[in-house]
């Protein structure tokens, strides 16, 4: 081929590129979070030319699975809760990850490596109080079960995860022997019977926004919560606390379901929501933990001490067991939803 042959081409191409204009379908839980994402990862990630649709769900694994059987695969990358990784990619879900063009695995916290899913940020279900209220804080989750002390309602998640939990410290566990113990028919024995001692005081929430509202209103003087939501109230003036003893924390990680046409631009994204410079834009708008341990120097210390992965709020902290729920948890469920409906 000659020069101005070539010439002519590669101008050609140059001009054409726009006109495509790549696309990418990415896909999280909203709220406070899909704010968070939009700020730190998509608008800056749009500047490097490709445009990126969100999309809100309800993690609902049913409809990756419809598309990846179909063949009709419309979802770039998919933002899934940690027992849903594990799960989706035995199943041949989702793409394997490709680390070399991601960021070296060393990079990150241990729990966020995976072989189908890299951990997008740290978020923990800690208890929490109003600040305008409350005058005695809670330390432990026995100050959390006692309602003599601290006369009033508890807001409890409605399911036996986390609760079981919670439970067994309150009763005297330590967090780093709570599995071990609830994988005990002894253990989860003891679970639901303290469970069962909080049982008349206990205000029931299903929506991760409901918490918050209930320490506000008052309808509950105490209550277990995901940490960025206190974050999020917080920034629009509440004053709520969080007590971090005994916090449970988990990861949310980015998935590239099976079958995308947009496999090399999703693993690009996910390179680029990796980046220390990211996470650490991510953690400013929203208090979850960065997965990518180099970005905790870039943040400083009033950002710090409201991530579950500083120093301080993590020394007693429980890494959530998705292998435990995963071989215990349909029975365990099933034991919750029959004892709540006594």
């Amino acid at each position: 081929m000659n020069k101005s042959i070539l010439a002519t081409a590669v101008i050609a191409a140059s001009f054409a590129l726009p006109a495509v204009g790549q696309q990418l379908t990415v896909v999280n839980f909203g709220g406070a979070n899909g704010n968070a994402q939009k700020k730190a990862f998509y608008e800056p990630f749009e500047k490097t030319g490709t445009k990126i649709v969100p999309v809100e769900y309800n993690g609902e694994q049913a409809k990756v699975k419809a598309m990846v059987e179909t063949k009709k695969v419309t979802w770039d990358v998919v933002e899934v809760e940690s027992p849903d990784v594990a799960r989706g990619c035995d199943e041949g879900l989702f793409e394997k990850l490709d680390y070399s063009k991601i960021a070296p695995k060393s990079d990150f916290l241990p729990a966020a490596v995976s072989d189908c899913g890299v951990g997008i940020f740290v978020w923990s279900t800690v208890m929490a109080y109003n600040g305008d209220k409350l005058k005695t804080a809670p330390v432990t989750w026995a100050d959390f079960w006692d309602t003599k002390k601290i006369p009033g309602k508890r807001g409890l998640r409605k399911g036996a995860r986390y609760n079981l939990e919670f439970a067994l410290m309150a009763d005297g566990v330590k967090s780093a022997d709570v599995y071990k113990v609830l994988g005990t028919k002894e253990g989860a024995d003891r679970a639901f019977k303290k469970l069962t001692e909080l049982k008349p005081n206990i205000q029931w929430w299903e929506a991760g926004a409901q918490p918050p509202q209930f320490l506000v209103a008052g309808d509950v003087v105490l209550s277990t919560v995901y940490n960025g939501r206190i974050d999020a109230a917080n920034r629009e003036g509440k004053n709520l606390k969080i007590t971090w003893t005994g916090g449970i924390y988990d990861l949310d990680y980015w998935v590239i379901p099976k079958g995308t046409p947009n496999k090399d631009a999703a693993m690009k994204f996910i390179a680029f929501a990796s980046t220390p410079e990211a996470q650490a834009e991510y953690a400013k708008n929203i208090a979850y933990g960065p997965t990518n341990t180099k970005a905790l120097a870039k943040l400083d210390a009033k950002v710090l001490e409201n991530l579950p992965t500083s120093p301080a709020n993590s020394k007693d902290a429980l890494q959530f067991s998705i292998k435990f729920w995963a071989d215990q948890g349909e029975e365990l469920e099933k034991r919750f939803a029959a004892w709540a409906a006594q």
